[in-house]
């Protein structure tokens, strides 16, 4: 199945995968990013996105059945190398990626490609610079069933390894689209989905706030908050009580918290 072997850390295709995982430049001038582990991947495939190439080590790989099965919807991919455990090792971005990796191209969605269901549920950050926060909040954001995360202004790819990593998966199941401000109001408007954004300034308990409707969750950054643009386009300002002495939490900690009020609002018992 593979091309051929690779021993070395000096061949050009591993220099070209390090490259993509270090470097956002790269990432946008190629159009690939990088998936580790199969679970990743099968979550990568199953969302329709394309591989490009992929590399594995046999010696790491564990599960037969499973490898098979992603090595054999992996079969499509312009090129398969093998590489042998000391390469995989300084490929890897973290451990225990179970030996496989792939560069897959990029899929971008625009707003109009979003398809909503009745009374949606979305996500939206402003200008989130961790790839480790947003990579949780899309996390979160698969567990309650929400139709879309929308990122404003972002200052981190969608395709930043740290946020694929610490979303499991997740940057594929939910539906991800990066977009400027005034673009993501309006389309929240022009759909009558009501606007929520958490702020501790005039503001009311998240939980007093009616999330049946479609909703918009809107976060800020933890170092500024939200900008007045926001503010002002809101339909209701919220805010999560807090009793220590710290006035905030992480921002994807605050995220999860109110997706699950909507979740709760949404499915309790009648």
């Amino acid at each position: 199945m593979a091309n051929d072997i690779i021993s070395s850390m000096q061949n050009p295709k591993v220099k070209a995968l390090l490259a993509l995982q270090q470097k956002s430049s790269e990432r946008r001038k190629s159009g690939l990013f990088v998936v580790e582990g199969l679970r990743e991947l099968l979550h990568c495939v199953e969302a329709g996105m394309e591989i490009d190439t992929v590399f594995f080590c046999p010696e790491i790989l564990k599960n037969e059945q499973a490898d098979m099965e992603v090595l054999t919807s992996l079969n499509a991919a312009r090129g398969i190398y093998e590489v042998t455990a000391e390469v995989y090792s300084k490929m890897a971005y973290r451990g225990g990626t179970e030996g496989v990796m792939a560069e897959v191209k990029e899929k971008k969605l625009a707003l109009s490609d979003l398809r909503l269901k009745e009374h949606p549920l979305i996500v939206v950050l402003e200008s989130v610079e961790k790839p480790g926060n947003l990579g949780a909040i899309l996390r979160s954001a698969d567990a309650a069933g929400a139709d879309a995360v929308v990122v404003c202004n972002p200052l981190t790819d969608l395709y930043n390894p740290n946020l694929i990593r610490s979303s499991v998966g997740a940057v594929f199941t939910v539906p991800s689209v990066a977009c400027c401000t005034e673009e993501c109001i309006a389309f929240l408007k022009e759909r009558g989905i009501r606007i929520l954004t958490a702020q501790l300034q005039d503001s009311h308990l998240y939980y007093d706030e009616d999330m049946r409707e479609g909703t918009a969750i809107v976060m800020g950054t933890e170092a500024t908050g939200l900008t007045d643009v926001w503010r002002k386009a809101a339909d209701a300002h919220i805010r999560i009580p807090m009793r220590g002495q710290i006035d905030s939490l992480n921002v994807s900690v605050s995220t999860a918290v109110l997706l699950f009020e909507a979740v709760r609002q949404r499915f309790e018992k009648k």
